[in-house]
């Protein structure tokens, strides 16, 4: 260690010291800890000095006074989803996300809101949707960006054509700068919030107006004449009018830490039509976007033919972009009319098709009047960039150039020459974005490993911001500056108005501790020290459990999450339960893969990939697959963990409690001779409180209680019984949970299986165990006895595979093991051909429903109408829910409702063990157990999954049915 390093050692031991005992919030300084918040969704990875999570304002505070007495530079945080890199740096990190995200304020008939820096953009929404107002700066991450970071950045938004952007939107900030001071900016000037009386105001803002004044001329001649334009400081809003609060906003944490922020809001429009243009060449639609416009739309967006194609290949998108697509198209555009009047908005959406039949494209447009589609259909759009980033391979679209805004009429001469840069350079690019406003975002597709990435990134740079000039166009015109477009500005701006910039920053922060090397002071955007994958970035071999070849590898999968945070959202869905829980970046999809790209490649220390802190990482993630389907780029974080506690385990003896769960299959048959014995632990607390104290499994939770009288294929109904003609043969899979502790599960399914009309084969292995997809080993890491049990499943399965008969199954997670995991225990033809022939019973059902092959008398249910329906987790993630619905509609008289709801999380062992015990309560009653709770007492409760119907009994006092169940109930003659 040299004497620099060690001085700075010290130094920051001082300031973790002195934070620990002042700051109430979390102060984090370990590696793990620093190294999940060392990157961003750029290119960037700059270890930060340390990282506050403040519980207060004055938490956040005292963290600024403390940085700026010992001389640390400071950057605030919100969501960590710039593009750019300005939420990474050498700096302490505070992070406003998981505190200070509440409304402050609100006043409905002056239509203002003032909110804390870390609340999050649709989580406002839904707290203002009920006054018909909302907050139209609408960024595609709106369900994880925070208002600081919207502020930070001047964010835009598909609207801004109609809405601005937020400095359009920005009313006022009260603001901390480094050396302490608390300041109000606003058009209403100094306010009593002022600490040091008015002087450091009076200062800044005469010095601010003086500047404006100076450089007005060059202000004129330099800045563009377009909407997007949000690099640099916003010095041309400094007239005598002109509102301080708007100089901040867009100055990405460089000139102050925002403590609260009043926004302009506006009322909801109360209709909205959405047509969907289709355009056979690329270079159409960027021409007909000038004319589009005109007919007053409030948004105007691009979906080019490479996003829809990828589109198609994610689940959660599929169905949706088969519905709008018409052909195919090489580009489509989506323009949104809205306002108070439907009838206005009908017609113009009709003025549209007549548009775009006098531009020589009759019949191109699909008309969306439906609301649920329409949000559907921008759910694809909002997902654009991280769609795009669910390319394998090393090669990625990389974000610098991407935002660059020209005026409409010069889009498409635009569009062709960069796409001929790109070709010149042995790229192609990715596009989609903001027409309305001339706001295209493109990625090239390079290299980042590779040095000559970063050379043909500069290239590209350079050759591309000659045309925005030629253009008179933005070279940053969204995203923001950071550490990849800040070099730009004085070849954008000039030397005079880069100058300008400066005298702004040493106004504000003379010490230039507040986020250092953004917008002024910058490094070279192509310096690859600071690069993600940095020179000499190399991943240790392992040898793996399971088969990562398609992603190139495991370090290939880990990888594949770019840092987006799209498992940061808040609203219900199914990722990532444990950081909805927690709202930890610990505890959260992004943060584990970041811990674990950083260990394999040595970044955490040697021994970090099979450590204690590693361990700590996965411990939360409760298998949920929420990522495998909501993770635009496919993170299978709960393969990933099953793939590390198998090395883990290699050195680390699993504890009793891990065998007990993991070898259930094995030892069932033997238990289940001794229900009774065994179900006296739930009704003697004694015996709980031992089982806690010896195996850790909490003394709160009930286990579940082992049927006297298991199914058993040997003896239930003959597999010849089906009722009529008979319609088919399927193979009835019965796992071991509904096997040992829910037999009524199987039989109900045997018996709606033969009404059927279907040849039920019930497996009965030579040696009379049941067969078991592996899952409880899956969950423990013991892969090679997953292995085992999955070969067994293969060896007696296949046959009917082969033959075509479906293999119907009752629980999800083992079920679904079939289709998934066992692909990666065992990459053969029979493992896939298995996979394609694995079922749930109700896709069974609506598949031949659907087919009309399914002859099934059902009769309406006394009593009940309504089902309340909640999903297994790996049900949503496999996008299986609308086949249980369409299973329950087939009785008569019955309404369906679904729970909008995560996890249940209980999570199969999770929730029993002492330690999780407390979180996985607090994971459902985010959702789930509200829910349920005010369901009406002759409302039917629906769970498919074994776990989820034992969480709704524990923590709801209610009876969760499995579908089978349900439709077993209806049958005529039932």
């Amino acid at each position: 260690m040299t004497q620099q390093q060690s001085a700075l050692s010290r130094s920051n031991g001082v300031l973790a010291e002195r934070l620990r005992k002042e700051v109430q919030g979390d102060v984090l300084f370990d590696v793990f800890s620093r190294g999940r918040y060392s990157t961003d969704a750029s290119i960037y990875q700059i270890m930060p000095v340390g990282v506050v999570v403040p519980h207060t304002a004055q938490d956040a505070y005292i963290a600024l006074q403390i940085a700026g007495e010992l001389g640390v530079p400071i950057l605030p945080r919100g969501g960590g989803t710039s593009q750019c890199g300005q939420t990474v740096g050498a700096a302490l990190i505070i992070d406003n996300s998981k505190f200070l995200n509440n409304v402050v304020s609100f006043d409905a008939a002056q239509e203002r809101v003032t909110v804390q820096p870390g609340m999050v953009l649709d989580r406002l929404n839904k707290h203002l949707r009920p006054h018909g107002l909302f907050f139209p700066v609408d960024v595609s991450t709106g369900n994880r960006a925070t208002i600081g970071g919207m502020a930070g950045n001047n964010s835009c938004g598909s609207r801004s054509l109609r809405y601005g952007n937020m400095v359009h939107n920005v009313r006022a900030i009260d603001a901390v700068l480094a050396d302490g001071a608390q300041l109000h900016f606003s058009e209403r000037g100094i306010n009593a919030r002022t600490n040091d009386g008015s002087s450091r105001h009076t200062d800044l803002t005469e010095r601010m107006h003086a500047l404006h004044a100076r450089e007005a001329g060059e202000i004129a001649a330099r800045f563009p004449k377009v909407l997007r334009r949000v690099g640099g400081y916003n010095i041309d809003c400094l007239g005598p009018q002109g509102n301080m609060a708007h100089l901040l906003v867009g100055s990405e944490g460089t000139l102050a830490y925002f403590n609260e922020i009043e926004l302009q809001l506006q009322p909801v429009p109360r209709h909205k039509t959405l047509g969907v243009c289709h355009f056979p060449r690329f270079h159409d639609a960027m021409d007909a976007t000038q004319h589009i416009v005109k007919l007053g739309p409030a948004a105007v967006e691009l979906v080019d033919r490479t996003m829809i194609d990828l589109a198609r290949e994610i689940a959660a998108f599929r169905d949706t972009v088969d519905r709008f697509l018409q052909g195919e198209p090489d580009a489509i555009l989506l323009v949104e009319f809205a306002g108070e009047d439907n009838r206005e908005q009908l017609n113009k959406l009709a003025r549209l098709g007549e548009l775009m039949s006098d531009l020589g494209f009759p019949g191109s447009v699909v008309s969306i009047t439906d609301a649920a589609l329409q949000k559907d259909t921008w759910e694809v759009r909002k997902a654009g960039l991280n769609v795009m980033m669910s390319m394998k391979g090393d090669g990625k679209p990389v974000s610098f150039i991407e935002d660059c805004a020209v005026p409409l009429e010069d889009l498409a001469e635009y569009t062709d020459r960069l796409t001929r840069v790109f070709e010149k350079h042995g790229t192609r690019g990715t596009w989609y974005a903001h027409a309305s406003v001339g706001c295209l975002h493109v990625r090239p597709i390079l290299n980042m490993k590779d040095p000559n990435g970063a050379k043909t990134m500069r290239a590209i740079a350079e050759e591309a911001f000659e045309l925005v000039r030629r253009y008179k166009g933005s070279h940053s015109g969204e995203h923001g500056d950071g550490l990849v477009r800040s070099e730009w500005h004085e070849p954008m701006f000039g030397a005079r108005i880069v100058h300008a910039f400066e005298e702004v920053k040493d106004a504000f922060d003379p010490s230039g501790l507040m986020n250092p090397g953004k917008i002024v002071g910058s490094t070279k955007m192509d310096d690859r020290s600071l690069f993600r994958f940095s020179p000499g970035y190399r991943v240790q071999h392992i040898d793996t459990a399971f088969d990562w070849s398609a992603w190139g590898g495991f370090g290939g999968a880990v990888e594949m999450c770019n840092n987006n945070g799209a498992c940061r959202k808040a609203d219900p869905g199914v990722m990532c339960p444990s950081y909805r829980a927690t709202a930890d970046e610990k505890h959260l999809t992004r943060g584990r893969a970041n811990s674990l790209r950083l260990a394999i490649s040595g970044q955490l220390g040697p021994d970090a990939w099979l450590s204690k802190d590693m361990y700590d990482t996965m411990d939360l993630c409760i298998g949920c697959k929420g990522c495998k389907r909501e993770c635009p780029t496919g993170v299978d974080m709960a393969k990933m963990k099953t793939e590390f506690l198998y090395h883990y385990h290699k050195n680390n003896p699993h504890r009793m409690r891990d065998r007990l769960v993991a070898y259930l299959p094995r030892y069932a048959p033997i238990a289940a001779r001794f229900a009774g014995l065994l179900n006296r632990r739930n009704t003697v607390p004694a015996l709980a409180r031992m089982s806690e104290r010896m195996f850790g499994i909490s003394a709160r939770r009930d286990l579940p209680n082992w049927d006297r009288h298991p199914f058993d294929p040997a003896t239930e109904a003959s597999t010849d019984q089906f009722n009529g003609d008979m319609r088919g043969e399927v193979v009835l899979f019965v796992d071991t949970f509904n096997t040992y502790f829910e037999p009524e599960n199987a039989r109900a399914a045997l018996r709606v299986l033969q009404a059927a009309g279907y040849r039920v084969h019930l497996p009965c292995p030579d040696d009379n165990r049941p067969l078991c997809c592996g899952r409880t080993f899956l969950a423990k890491g013991m892969v090679d006895e997953a292995r085992a049990e999955a070969q067994r499943v293969l060896d007696y399965l296949s046959p009917y595979a082969a033959r075509g008969i479906p293999i119907v199954g009752l629980e999800p997670s083992c079920l679904l093991t079939l289709r998934d995991e066992l692909q990666s225990l065992f990459p053969t033809e029979d493992a896939r051909m298995l996979g394609r022939r694995a079922m749930l019973i109700e896709e069974f059902l609506a598949a031949e429903h659907r087919a009309a092959n399914l002859s099934l008398s059902l009769r309406a249910l006394p009593g009940h109408n309504k089902v309340l329906l909640h999903g297994h987790c790996h049900q949503k993630a496999f996008g299986l829910m609308s086949a249980v619905q369409q299973c329950l509609k087939l009785i008569p008289g019955i309404a369906v409702e679904t729970i909008e709801s995560g996890c249940c999380g209980l999570a199969g062992p999770f929730g029993y063990e002492a330690e999780h015990y407390d979180v996985s309560m607090r994971m459902a009653e985010l959702d789930l157990l509200p829910a349920v709770r005010a369901a009406e007492a002759d409302v039917l409760i629906v769970a498919d999954g074994t776990s989820c119907r034992h969480q709704i009994e524990h923590g709801a006092s209610r009876s969760a049915l499995h579908v089978a169940r349900v439709l077993e109930l209806a049958l005529d003659g039932a």
